[in-house]
């Protein structure tokens, strides 16, 4: 996420990115009703009629639960990350996109990105109740994008701007992170929605900003909206921490947190070495590739 965070799952406008960091799925079909699932989270074992059940492979066994009726056959299932599964970086939706991809071809249907993105939407829906399916698109569609959930609009945008992501540690799920700023909203709805309507306006500039080429604009626009998820209550104590000594260098032209918030990642635009000191620097650039499919 580079802008719309909290605001997209309002109607607002949010801008995504993909990174040079991939899930890769590889799906080789059976001759039975037979699924075996093989990754970092876990392995699991069952049929197309009796799915197994493993909460840290939600999203896998949601996708496949959607095809199961449509399937010709079982599969073995290898899912490999090029990133830790403790860091976000959307690899629920990328897994779950790549996923769909092969599941559609498996049945004979289009894998046009449009059809990937409302099958995976579907998924991320059922298992997370939640979700603006904005690294979603970003995964499907590569490059930087503009989003806006309804209507639906996936605009691409030009330019692969500098980047540079530092993990601070750990990290609160986005559905816990949603709760509790509901929660604090409680008798204050007006104010967050005049929030919300800050992110959206900040977020329109910041695309303004990105099709000029003006990454300078970009930057002062990232600073003013980590002020705005400073006051929707989603910063604490070592991501501001981060932030202020990022801002301290010239060579970063802004930076905020990058996802919901209360921990995970934060997003610099440019670089810096002394942080990368204290906090585990993730090495990504934004990357024009999206959801590849290759048959074997």
């Amino acid at each position: 996420m580079v802008m719309g965070e909290h605001a997209v799952l309002f109607g607002h406008r949010a801008i995504a990115c993909a990174v040079n960091r991939y899930m890769h799925v590889r799906l080789v079909r059976r001759s039975d009703r037979e699924v075996h699932i093989r990754s970092a989270l876990g392995n699991a074992s069952g049929t197309l009629d009796a799915l197994p059940r493993e909460e840290n492979l939600g999203f896998v066994l949601a996708t496949i639960g959607l095809f199961a009726d449509q399937l010709p056959s079982g599969f073995e299932l290898d899912i490999r990350s090029e990133f830790s599964h403790t860091v976000g970086l959307g690899s629920s939706a990328a897994v779950t996109a790549a996923l769909v991809a092969a599941l559609q071809a498996c049945c004979g249907e289009s894998t046009a990105p449009d059809r990937v993105f409302d099958r995976a939407l579907a998924v991320v829906h059922q298992v997370q109740g939640r979700g603006s399916g904005t690294d979603l698109a970003a995964s499907v569609y590569g490059g930087l994008i503009g989003y806006t959930v309804s209507p639906r609009c996936i605009d691409p945008l030009p330019g692969l701007p500098d980047i540079s992501l530092y993990y601070a540690g750990y990290k609160t799920r986005t559905p816990e992170v949603l709760a509790r700023v509901a929660q604090s909203s409680i008798g204050l709805e007006p104010l967050h929605g005049g929030l919300y309507a800050l992110m959206h306006s900040s977020t329109e500039a910041a695309e303004t900003a990105i099709r000029a080429g003006d990454w300078a604009q970009l930057g002062k626009l990232m600073n003013i909206y980590q002020g705005l998820m400073d006051a929707l209550g989603v910063n604490d104590q070592t991501l501001a921490q981060m932030i202020y000594r990022l801002r301290g260098n010239p060579d970063v032209l802004g930076c905020k947190i990058s996802g919901s918030g209360l921990g995970d990642c934060v997003l610099a635009l440019g670089h810096d070495t002394e942080l990368a000191r204290d906090f585990q620097r993730i090495e990504v650039a934004v990357s024009g590739q999206g959801l590849h499919l290759e048959p074997f």
